[in-house]
């Protein structure tokens, strides 16, 4: 077994390599001068299980490019078996046609890695479940609810916690992590009554008293959780926390979270956080390093994946 790592997250790499007491492999990933990507992989690998850990986060376009260079290094040097580990899946949210004439990006995501000649795939929390569907090889979906549920018990009083979603279409997720936690559940309906008009906040559940933690995939602009958050404490709330697997933050999110009514933003290290996330003062990071890097390990010795969520 060997891991290799592109550009976009080289932390959570070596993290994973750390859990694996293997070392990071040695391969070159550079831009010439117009900007193409050049790959070198810098020792053998034929006939070896390989795992290139790369995220598709901003720049998107270019870690998408480096990936899929690096799967087609590695099949070119005869490994034996090349897993895409990809800790945040860009594109996922482009996974159906929100109008006529719009394309299903994410389906075309998975035709390229595929393509590329990886032979599996490993990521964290797909937005969609379907999109495992997506892939003509097997991937595995891992969740991030149980790292979640293990910050939340070391950190709340589980007798006052309350779940919640912040739309209708995250329910399940919440569901989850409330139920591992046995606790209740909340939901916060969002809508615009027409054209023009701010959106309307309507929570579904009685949250007076309670510490709510809002349970979500994605946080991107953070509107929507800065919005909810402020809904729950006029409904009665103590304090609002969300914990959200990845940080996209893009824009001026990292602003609008900082001066926001939450409490704290607890997000995982899927994709590399920027010297703003550092350096906010209610934000906070914690690692999936533990959770890819067992997924790894088992994959590699041919043993239960779906037995770590049991």
């Amino acid at each position: 077994m060997k891991v290799f790592a592109g550009n976009s997250n080289r932390l959570l790499a070596e993290a994973i390599c750390n859990y694996l007491n293997v070392p990071l492999g040695r391969a070159t990933v550079r831009r010439f001068a117009d900007q193409e990507i050049f790959v070198e992989i810098q020792e053998n690998v034929r006939g070896e299980d390989i795992f290139v850990v790369q995220s598709t986060s901003f720049p998107t376009n270019d870690h998408l490019m480096e990936m899929l260079i690096m799967i087609d290094a590695m099949r070119r040097s005869s490994a034996r078996r090349i897993t895409a580990v990809i800790p945040y899946f860009g594109y996922a949210r482009q996974d159906r046609k929100p109008g006529p004439r719009t394309p299903i990006s994410a389906k075309l995501v998975a035709n390229l890695i595929t393509e590329a000649g990886a032979d599996r795939v490993l990521t964290l929390d797909l937005h969609a479940g379907q999109i495992q569907g997506f892939f003509d090889i097997p991937t595995d979906n891992l969740y991030a609810v149980p790292i979640l549920a293990r910050d939340v018990k070391e950190n709340y009083n589980l007798e006052n916690v309350m779940v919640v979603s912040p739309d209708v279409g995250g329910v399940v997720r919440a569901r989850a992590l409330a139920k591992r936690l046995d606790c209740q559940l909340a939901i916060v309906d969002k809508r615009r009554e027409r054209a023009g008009e701010s959106e309307v906040m309507n929570v579904i559940g009685d949250v007076t008293g309670k510490d709510c933690l809002l349970i979500d995939d994605i946080v991107d602009s953070g509107g929507t959780l800065c919005n909810a958050a402020e809904a729950l404490l006029k409904n009665g709330a103590t304090s609002v926390t969300a914990y959200i697997t990845h940080g996209v933050l893009s824009g001026g999110a990292v602003a609008r979270v900082t001066s926001s009514k939450l409490k704290e933003l607890v997000i995982t290290d899927s994709i590399q956080p920027t010297t703003a996330v550092q350096s906010a003062h209610n934000i906070r990071v914690i690692s999936t390093a533990n959770l890819l890097g067992e997924a790894i390990n088992r994959t590699s010795a041919e043993e239960s994946v779906s037995s770590l969520f049991d």
